[in-house]
């Protein structure tokens, strides 16, 4: 995950040179989790406190995020409820997560495209797996294979929470006659879903379900924020929030 963070945070400092950055984490669970290890994190509104406390005037808050989920929209309430507060940050903006826009389902495609494996034939299907949630904003992984599917018939999103799910992709990909799936996290870190509930060894993963209907599955352990052109559509989306400070044009 850190060098995936680390890959975010250089192209942000890149594209936006002098410009201090600070990390929140929106996971109680991963800040608990490193904290046992000894690393302690902010969350979000501990992050805006501090940069209240130092004096920001113009704070800009980057969703990395894959969809404007649940935890999208309670990053939004903390930014709201910090813009309410008198002798706050004059300025505090949130940017869009990776899938915000009908245009961002373009850019994500096209990325997507570059990034298959490339010892992949066009006869094997790729699955990414998305999280999902039982948020409206789960429609984002649907309109996604939509676009995939345009391009190349053999590209499919299942989602662990949502839908579809990896037993509906299968029957999908039973019934094309497939018989080689690879398996890609499309989530900005290949964290424990990936490790466990698609590459896993239980019965369940992923992996051993597309094994039960015939199909051999390889595992590719890469998360989206690995990738320059993925991590470049944040980016934009924070070059929108910034250009939103910048004084009107006579």
């Amino acid at each position: 995950a850190q060098a995936a963070f680390s890959r975010i945070e250089r192209r942000v400092k890149e594209a936006f040179p002098g410009v201090p950055v600070r990390w929140a984490y929106t996971s109680a669970i991963i800040r608990k989790k490193l904290a046992r290890q000894g690393k302690q994190l902010d969350s979000t509104a501990t992050a805006l406190a501090k940069m209240m406390d130092e004096g920001f005037t113009h704070v800009a808050v980057q969703s990395l995020h894959t969809i404007g989920g649940e935890e999208y929209h309670d990053l939004v309430g903390t930014v709201r409820a910090f813009r309410m507060m008198p002798e706050g940050i004059d300025h505090l903006q949130v940017g869009y997560p990776l899938l915000g826009t009908e245009e961002d389902l373009m850019k994500v495609t096209e990325a997507l495209l570059e990034n298959l494996p490339p010892q992949r034939t066009r006869q094997d299907a790729v699955v990414l797996m998305g999280h999902g949630t039982p948020h409206p904003a789960n429609a984002f992984y649907t309109a996604l294979m939509y676009h995939l599917q345009r391009r190349d018939p053999n590209l499919y999103v299942a989602t662990v929470e949502g839908a579809p799910g990896i037993d509906e992709v299968t029957d999908m990909l039973r019934r094309r006659g497939i018989t080689t799936a690879y398996l890609i996290p499309f989530m900005s870190v290949a964290g424990d879903h990936a490790r466990n509930d698609m590459a896993g060894d239980d019965e369940d993963s992923w992996k051993n379900v597309l094994a039960r209907a015939g199909i051999d599955a390889k595992v590719v352990l890469k998360g989206t924020a690995e990738y320059d052109n993925i991590v470049d559509i944040w980016v934009d989306h924070l070059r929108t929030v910034l250009r939103r400070f910048e004084p009107p044009a006579n």
